[in-house]
């Protein structure tokens, strides 16, 4: 009987920490109207983190659905970001378009693919994107940690520049009407919140 129950307990367990995570459902229509919003800023006071020195480029706030959360531990960006989200709003945050649209994440890459185009591919392309975040402490961490697909957020900080002793840099897209290597948002977050 021990046994049954400690396979039991593992079995919860795995699921639980290791298991697809659960997918929020909000129904079909454009959850968000807004467009994101970056300007040039104006304060250029840089961030030390461990060894990194982290200079912002463009304030940024963003209201989103998330579309997809992948997880990273390998690669010098994970010492400072763990959490890739891919983000859509306007009509990529509708669900009877996304029900078309096969997204996923690897290599710090956000890919998507379709057989029918529900949307224009360059409405695709411009109503999301691929977001690096660097959280500015501890309690945006876990925030950003707990958030699961499907869910509405809002994002406000800073798209950044990180460069080490080294040489080695990692720097954001500034703008999202870019596609491909180099798109992503590498965003240092102040504010997260969750609004649904």
């Amino acid at each position: 009987m021990r046994k049954l129950v400690f396979i039991a307990v593992a079995t919860f367990i795995g699921w639980k920490y290791f298991g697809p995570e659960q997918t929020v459902m909000l129904g079909p229509g454009v959850m968000v109207a807004d467009l994101p919003r970056q300007e040039k800023v104006l304060n250029t006071t840089k961030i030390v983190i461990d060894n990194y020195l982290i200079t912002p480029l463009a304030s940024f706030d963003i209201k989103a659905k998330v579309l997809s959360k992948e997880t990273y531990s390998l690669g010098r960006e994970s010492d400072l970001s763990s959490i890739d989200l891919a983000l859509g709003w306007q009509k990529m945050s509708d669900e009877s378009v996304l029900d078309n649209i096969e997204i996923s994440q690897s290599g710090r890459w956000y890919r998507w693919r379709t057989d029918a185009f529900p949307i224009p591919r360059r409405e695709i392309e411009t109503q999301s994107a691929n977001m690096h975040l660097i959280p500015a402490n501890g309690l945006i961490e876990d925030m950003i940690d707990q958030v699961k697909q499907g869910q509405i957020i809002r994002i406000t900080g800073s798209l950044v520049r990180v460069d080490a002793k080294d040489g080695w840099h990692w720097q954001s897209s500034l703008t999202r009407e870019d596609t491909g290597a180099h798109a992503c948002e590498l965003v240092y977050v102040t504010s997260f919140e969750l609004l649904n």
